[in-house]
């Protein structure tokens, strides 16, 4: 097994440890001190500490230029959770998020959705109904109502997603659903507090939702997560050329509303890949909150 993913598994481990002790014990007495039932969580906490400080030696020895590639998207876009602003830009290494970006757009123009509902409606079932729905302005965060959105109520979801450069399509999975918005004070406390963390135990494939990764040669790997289900238009084995549509975004994954992540890593598999600094062209790598407008060069497909 490799270092890399020895920590993340160690700490999955400790933590379904401990939540198997807490059930365990609303049922019977702990056979034991009770305070060792926290033991499992301290020891999670340090193999995520030690995942952390690996992850960033490793780093350092590897570091490497930011590669340009086109734009994951077109059209009107705003950051949030840059690496122009911090690094690592999510908080963490895991996953080779040290430089992912999540993207969202803040309108949607009326030909834009048009040509969006148009596709959608051909894809049939769950897209064909979306097809009827869907909005030109992004809600707003909502404090105490309502609850939570359907994805068709944001700008994003349904946006067409482009291949950043020529490349290999190593992984495609469109199967996991498109969940209700977190973006109230409630939803957006559930996500942290319970939802994201059994995502977390649940690994890489849980966190991401529905994922792209294509192969760009010399080590270096493009992945797309919350893909929306269905919307895959290629598949593993596939080549695609720069510019082609790949997929559309979703809300799939840890998510709290339609949006697009985007990151370049050194290894196909999440549990093993460490990041690597990307810029756009056109467009650099904005900060958060910086409104940006993507014209990659679209390839038909």
């Amino acid at each position: 097994m490799s270092a890399r993913r020895l920590p993340a598994l160690l700490t999955r481990v400790f933590l379904l440890a401990f939540f198997a002790l807490v059930v365990t014990g609303l049922f019977v007495a702990y056979p034991f001190p009770s305070w060792l039932v926290f033991l499992p969580l301290v020891l999670a906490w340090v193999a995520g500490i030690a995942g952390g400080r690996l992850a960033s030696r490793d780093l350092k020895a590897a570091r490497r230029e930011a590669v340009e590639v086109l734009p994951p998207v077109t059209g009107r876009w705003s950051a949030i959770n840059s690496p122009a602003d911090r690094v690592p830009s999510h908080g963490v290494h895991t996953y080779g998020q040290t430089y992912a970006i999540d993207i969202v757009a803040e309108k949607q123009e009326k030909q834009e959705k048009q040509e969006r509902q148009a596709g959608q409606a051909g894809q049939g079932g769950q897209d064909a109904e979306g097809a009827a729905e869907g909005t030109a302005e992004r809600p707003a965060f909502a404090w105490l109502w309502p609850l939570a959105r359907r994805p068709e109520a944001f700008p994003a979801f349904g946006a067409p997603l482009f291949a950043v450069a020529d490349a290999k399509v190593v992984t495609a999975d469109d199967t996991q659903r498109d969940h209700l918005s977190r973006n109230s004070l409630l939803g957006l406390a559930y996500l942290l507090l319970a939802e994201g963390e059994l995502r977390g135990l649940a690994g890489a494939h849980r966190v991401f939702g529905n994922r792209v990764v294509l192969d760009l040669g010399d080590g270096t790997y493009a992945a797309y997560a919350h893909v929306r289900r269905g919307s895959l238009q290629v598949r593993a084995g596939d080549t695609v050329r720069a510019g082609q549509r790949i997929a559309r975004c979703g809300n799939s994954g840890n998510s709290t509303e339609p949006h697009v992540h985007f990151q370049l890593m050194d290894h196909p598999d999440l549990d093993r890949a460490r990041g690597i600094p990307f810029r756009w062209r056109g467009v650099g790598v904005p900060a958060n909150g910086e409104a940006f407008t993507a014209e990659g060069a679209v390839s038909p497909g």
